[in-house]
């Protein structure tokens, strides 16, 4: 399994960014992650690929929305409302099996190379 994650950018406070992640071969569960200079690598959202179920960490939770389009093996990250706080490495990661935590980065099993989002006040 590749992860090939793109999409990230500079924008200003309040604009809005799209992430993808196409992946190559079968997973599970997608989700992304981000991490901030100085910080510790958080889970943002992550969707189950059979039945698109999502979940969000609460601090994007109403301003990110993370889909999936089976036809073209990618998942998207919308990001709106964008704050400086968000800016960070975006990674997208896939696992193989259901597990009821979706947020441990530990128990993701293939990652992608990352990309950059900066947001400026």
């Amino acid at each position: 399994v590749q992860l090939v994650d793109s999409g990230g950018g500079s924008v200003q406070a309040g604009g809005s960014l799209r992430l993808s992640c196409v992946v190559s071969g079968r997973v599970y569960r997608l989700a992304w992650f981000r991490r901030a200079p100085g910080k510790e690598r958080g889970g943002v959202a992550s969707i189950d690929i059979p039945d698109a179920r999502t979940h969000y960490a609460d601090s994007v939770n109403g301003r990110f929305a993370i889909t999936r389009d089976p036809a073209k093996r990618t998942v998207y990250l919308q990001m709106d409302s964008l704050e400086p706080e968000d800016s960070a490495m975006y990674y997208c990661a896939g696992r193989n099996r259901y597990g009821a935590r979706w947020s441990r980065d530990f128990d993701y099993d293939y990652w992608g190379q990352g990309t950059q989002v900066t947001v400026s006040s």
